[in-house]
């Protein structure tokens, strides 16, 4: 059965987990501040799905803007080693629930969110 976009979420990785999150994914390229490996409770951590640093500086300076991040970002993920790791994220989302994890203050205007869009 093919659950989907319909079953990933996003929520920010200093939340306690919950019940329903299934597989719980990190998309951001560096480590959460404060937060430890045994407290953040994930299982998956593709880096190659991450924005590159550049991106991520470029969209948080003076000229960030969400909709020319998102287009930046898809075609970051066209490169081969992120559509191979978005290819098998896909098919996670596909067996069962995953979480879209992120220390972003807005993760419904981050890469996450994007990636969500994407499965």
């Amino acid at each position: 059965m093919r659950r989907g976009s319909d079953s990933a979420k996003v929520r920010r990785v200093y939340e306690e987990p919950g019940p329903d999150d299934g597989l719980r994914v990190l998309v951001d390229r560096l480590w959460p501040r404060g937060l430890s490996k045994d407290a953040a409770h994930v299982d998956e951590w593709p880096k190659a799905l991450t924005p590159s640093s550049e991106l991520r500086r470029w969209f948080h300076g003076p000229d960030g803007e969400y909709e020319e991040f998102r287009r930046r970002y898809e075609a970051e993920l066209a490169e081969p080693a992120a559509a191979e790791a978005l290819r098998k994220l896909r098919t996670l989302a596909a067996e069962g629930p995953v979480t879209l994890l992120t220390a972003s203050k807005e993760p419904d205007r981050s890469h996450a969110a994007v990636l969500r869009s994407l499965l």
